[in-house]
């Protein structure tokens, strides 16, 4: 066993090396203190246990205390730097700004706060706030494309909201808890629509929608879209639990009553010169409720817009001509009246 006897003498000294000493500066092992390459410990020499230095005093010097001045001088540095770099010219940086341009800005800033509406969850939500224009005469510039108010929380089923772009297709909403495109029915009108809001952010490429009370406002995702172009649509079967409106006009069947009411949805949705899948449903809806024939409806279209009026086919999606001698649309992409 006299190869085992290196082994013995090693784990001893080790015992030896680790075990605790009066003597020494440092609590685990005795040993003799350094200072440690962190300023207020110090490293003990035999085993590298680092610990606090008891007798340690900090150096640093607290600054002053900031003040008004301090603020301007660095404000007045950063402004110096901006001008300097690539940045120069970014709102409010330039100085030597006309007596003119001093009113159009404030007016501008005045109006941009004044105008900041809506709320949304930024951690949840990839969207800027409400997007402000102004006119020429510095006048904000409303961004919404069109609306929904819940004006009663009876659902009953059925209920469906459709948004809808021409060449993009249909996004679909409907009171289906169980559906990841379907909302469900609050307490109150207000969380009805909280919750449909919430469905709609969560998954449209269309829009944004903005909360108020009872009433949701959309505006577009992308600039390049047209809102003459979008379509809302509101299936409410049961009863007039959602209104939906657009440039001022009601999209409710029940509340067509009049060919005048008719004939001012029909310029609404040829503002763009399409007629959409949903568009087309409402339109239809609407004749059967005051007794408009095809013929009549596309009477009123050529008178409103001419025969250059489009609708979008169902089948394939693509542009369908309208013939009026037939009274009807063809599509000649899947060949088939529309």
């Amino acid at each position: 066993m006299a190869g085992f006897g290196g082994i013995r003498k090693g784990r001893k000294e080790a015992a030896e090396n680790l075990s605790i000493q009066d003597e020494g500066d440092c609590p685990r092992c005795g040993g003799e203190s350094q200072p440690s390459t962190m300023e207020g410990y110090l490293v003990c020499a035999r085993c590298s246990y680092e610990w606090a230095d008891p007798n340690y005093v900090s150096k640093k010097v607290r600054g002053p205390p900031p003040n008004h001045r301090r603020d301007s001088e660095l404000i007045q540095e950063f402004k110096t730097e901006m001008e300097r770099g690539d940045l120069k010219g970014i709102l409010g940086v330039e100085s030597n700004l006309s007596d003119a341009q001093e009113q159009s800005l404030k007016r501008l800033e005045d109006k941009w706060m004044s105008g900041m509406q809506g709320h949304y969850n930024a951690a949840s939500e990839d969207r800027k706030p409400l997007m402000i224009s102004f006119d020429d005469d510095d006048n904000i510039v409303s961004t919404e494309v069109a609306a929904l108010t819940i004006v009663s929380n009876g659902f009953d089923g059925g209920e469906e909201i459709r948004l809808e772009y021409p060449g993009i297709g249909t996004e679909f909403y409907a009171y289906n808890e169980r559906s990841p495109t379907g909302w469900k029915r609050g307490r109150s009108s207000e969380e009805t629509a909280r919750s449909i809001t919430n469905v709609i952010n969560r998954s449209s490429r269309l829009v944004y929608a903005n909360l108020d009370g009872n009433r949701i406002s959309f505006e577009l995702r992308d600039e390049k879209l047209k809102p003459e172009s979008f379509v809302l649509f509101v299936d409410d079967p049961g009863g007039q639990d959602i209104v939906a409106e657009k440039g001022g006009v009601i999209l409710d069947f029940r509340d067509v009553n009049v060919l005048e009411d008719y004939k001012n949805v029909i310029a609404l949705v040829l503002e763009d010169g399409i007629i959409s899948p949903s568009e087309d449903q409402m339109m239809w809806a609407m004749r059967q409720q005051i007794g408009v024939t095809e013929e009549q409806h596309v009477e009123l279209v050529q008178e409103i817009f001419g025969s250059n009026a489009l609708k979008e086919c169902t089948n394939c999606n693509q542009m369908a001509e309208l013939y009026p001698e037939y009274s009807a649309w063809y599509c000649h992409a899947c060949e088939s009246w529309v």
